[in-house]
């Protein structure tokens, strides 16, 4: 079987994997022709990091099924087992994937994809933006005034959408609005919905998770958020 490892201190984890079994596949972040030469993996592991070296990996190797080694305190997706036994289960079978929903973001002729969230936020933080908001092509409410509008999924809803209404949910997608001058009460809507943000006045920016890819939004720019066609494959071992 072959593993693809991503992130920090690889070498660790190599000499783990080969020992157990697994054929190798060096990280085509470093190697950038490997990743095709050797045919996909099997596997990912995002090694000694957090979530966000997770969302890493999923961005860059997308429906690969995947598991983090924890290096980092805030890693939801980390198991507490130790490494060597986290390597024998998942050489012989003993865990099972869980898929999750993952959400994009599309303006023009851009595509960013979210395993957590889409954040169109204020370029200017002195300066809020003012937005309207279209749920299936029905407006909601009126002109919002603020820093901007997070939309998340299950995965993503105990983070920054958590942080903001103090709540989070197992089904649907998430809207929270980022400091309204008007209190705006946040939304849980069928994952099959498609969300429509258009800009008011004010210049906004959109990010998923934490790519580094980013789209930049004017007045009358109208942005399409819905459930992207594939999930995310997560690897659970059991205890």
């Amino acid at each position: 079987m072959k593993l693809l490892i991503y992130g920090h201190q690889t070498q660790d984890i190599t000499k783990l994997a080969e020992q157990a079994g697994f054929e190798i596949i060096t990280d085509a972040y470093q190697v950038h022709d490997q990743f095709d030469k050797a045919g996909n993996p099997n596997f990912v592991v995002a090694s000694y990091g957090g979530d966000g070296t997770f969302m890493k990996a999923e961005e860059k190797y997308p429906g690969v099924p995947k598991f983090a080694i924890r290096r980092s305190r805030i890693c939801k997706l980390c198991s507490n087992l130790p490494t060597e036994e986290i390597l024998r289960k998942l050489f012989v079978g003993e865990y099972i994937i869980k898929e999750e929903l993952k959400i994009e973001a599309v303006f023009q002729s851009i595509r960013l994809v979210g395993l957590n969230e889409i954040i169109v936020h204020n370029v200017d933080p002195r300066r809020a933006i003012r937005y309207e908001i279209f749920v299936n092509g029905k407006k909601i409410g009126h002109e919002i005034i603020g820093d901007g509008v997070i939309i998340s999924t299950p995965h993503g809803s105990t983070g920054y959408y958590r942080s903001i209404t103090n709540s989070f949910f197992e089904v649907g997608v998430g809207v929270a609005f980022n400091n309204s001058i008007e209190q705006s009460d946040h939304m849980v809507l069928k994952d099959s919905s498609e969300i429509v943000i258009k800009i008011i006045r004010g210049k906004a920016v959109i990010y998923a998770d934490n790519s580094e890819k980013e789209i930049f939004l004017d007045d009358g720019h109208e942005v399409v958020i819905r459930k992207h066609i594939n999930n995310a494959k997560i690897i659970k071992f059991v205890n």
